[in-house]
């Protein structure tokens, strides 16, 4: 009679009917949040790939002869990266810098009053955690520099960086131009020769040099016209 009162056409009618019910519902409502749930992932998917992301770039400065971390004078860089204005900044006190950039790569140039200028480009495939970049002295502005502004303690003190630098017994040569063949130098011959600041030693160039024990022992050079 309920049933009958409540519109159905008897008990079973009624109960058929609300069991469907029940059994639909949870149905929609998962089928609901299924769709949600991939709209969601999507959305946040979309998101990663849309946010720009930020690469560092570290790099310390170490000099080539004395192989040691260039503290003493700052080296300056510019930034030559695509799309942007030249970027100068210089090294700090620990001879280092970092660079965070969106680009997936890095181009500078690396200029100093006693350092030879180099080029560098690194991109996220090369990148280490701080690399080290071993910069070549300019023996000829270091010279100069000592002469000009009478640092006579300091030309010294680079004369006695040398000498401790190289082996009594090292094989000295330069390649000379034309194919016109070598000349052999012995230690202090070179020693001299390239603390005299003379115009030819602007132009020189270390080819090929093998330590041993903290010491060269090996040295052939060249002086570019």
């Amino acid at each position: 009679m309920l049933s009958e009162y409540a519109g159905y056409k008897n008990w079973n009618n009624f109960k058929a009917e609300n069991e469907v019910a029940k059994v639909d519902m949870p149905k929609k409502g998962k089928r609901k949040w299924i769709l949600l749930l991939v709209f969601g992932t999507f959305l946040l998917s979309s998101a990663y790939f849309l946010i720009p992301r930020t690469t560092t770039f570290s790099f310390c400065f170490m000099d080539q002869d004395r192989n040691t971390t260039i503290i003493d004078i700052p080296i300056n860089i510019t930034i030559l990266n695509d799309k942007q204005s030249p970027f100068y900044i210089k090294s700090d006190s620990l001879g280092c810098f970092n660079w965070t950039t969106k680009d997936n790569f890095i181009h500078f140039i690396i200029t100093s009053p006693y350092h030879k200028s180099d080029t560098i480009f690194r991109t996220t495939s090369s990148l280490s955690n701080k690399e080290q970049i071993k910069v070549h002295t300019d023996d000829y502005a270091l010279m100069l520099h000592y002469y000009a502004n009478g640092k006579v303690e300091n030309w010294k003190k680079r004369r006695t960086e040398l000498v401790r630098m190289i082996a009594n017994d090292a094989i000295i040569f330069q390649v000379l131009p034309s194919g016109l063949g070598i000349e052999i130098y012995t230690k202090n011959e070179f020693i001299d020769k390239i603390t005299t600041p003379t115009k030819s030693l602007k132009g020189i160039e270390i080819i090929e040099s093998k330590r041993l024990n903290e010491q060269i022992v090996k040295l052939k050079f060249r002086i570019k016209s």
